[in-house]
């Protein structure tokens, strides 16, 4: 009976350990809030939020060093970043679309560091 409970413990333990889930160090999404439609022109403008859930609780990264990458946006006014919970952050960013070659716009957010960082991002299109 004991190296049956013994052996179910091993195998448990076996499985744990080797599942090969992801697990990032940062859920990033974002989304628009205001102004938001289909399709964009140019010059118009709109309200992004920024939300990160820090899942290793402890993160040696600053929230001020989340890097954003545009394509086709630039950034006119943005609030710091507000704590909404104790691993939950977010941040506005008021965006104005700019001529792109493609179509496309692309806003993204990453967080860099040893547990794996964290990546978000956001595509939209232009009317053509």
């Amino acid at each position: 009976m004991k190296t049956k409970w013994i052996l179910i413990l091993l195998i448990a333990f076996f499985t744990l350990s080797f599942n090969s889930t992801e697990a990032s160090a940062c859920e990033i999404e974002i989304e628009v809030t205001k102004g938001k439609k289909e399709t964009y022109q140019v010059g118009d403008t709109l309200v992004l939020l920024v939300k990160v859930a820090l899942t290793h609780r402890s993160c040696p990264v600053k929230m001020k060093e989340t890097k954003f990458n545009m394509t086709g946006l630039k950034v006119v006014k943005s609030t710091p970043w507000k704590q909404k919970g104790s691993n939950d952050w977010e941040r506005k960013l008021m965006v104005v679309v700019k001529e792109t070659k493609d179509g496309k716009l692309n806003l993204s957010a990453v967080r860099e560091c040893e547990k794996d960082g964290g990546f978000g991002s956001i595509k939209l299109d232009v009317a053509q």
